[in-house]
């Protein structure tokens, strides 16, 4: 589900997360949307809903509901998908060693322990 200006939930959900940030409460809004995630632009991350997530996480509901109306982070996300642009990040999650990527097949163990043993070769 885009806006009218073709951002959708996930970028909706990033300044949500910054506005949680604004009041010391990233990693636990951050949380909060990995638990409610349902796949992507399925309405998991409309902004009633994560006006109704700070809410629940006892957040400053004037201040989030503010930030969210305005867009104050915007120009927060903006620059962490510029710099993700910069590195060569063309998904989520990406991990990188030592400023190298690292090109896995799977979230597995086996996965990881493949691709950590090629870079490290």
């Amino acid at each position: 589900m885009l806006d009218q200006g073709g951002v959708g939930e996930s970028h909706w959900a990033a300044e949500a997360a910054e506005c949680a940030n604004l009041q010391g409460k990233f990693w636990e809004y951050h949380d909060k949307l990995y638990i409610k995630w349902l796949g992507e632009n399925v309405g998991m991350y409309q902004k009633p809903l994560l006006k109704k997530y700070a809410a629940d996480l006892n957040l400053n509901t004037t201040a989030f509901n503010n930030c969210i109306d305005t867009d104050q982070t915007a120009s927060v996300v903006q620059a962490d998908i510029a710099e993700g642009a910069k590195l060569g990040v063309q998904g989520t999650p990406s991990f990188f060693v030592n400023g190298k990527p690292l090109q896995i097949a799977s979230l597995d163990f086996q996965s990881f322990q493949q691709a950590l043993n090629l870079l490290l070769k």
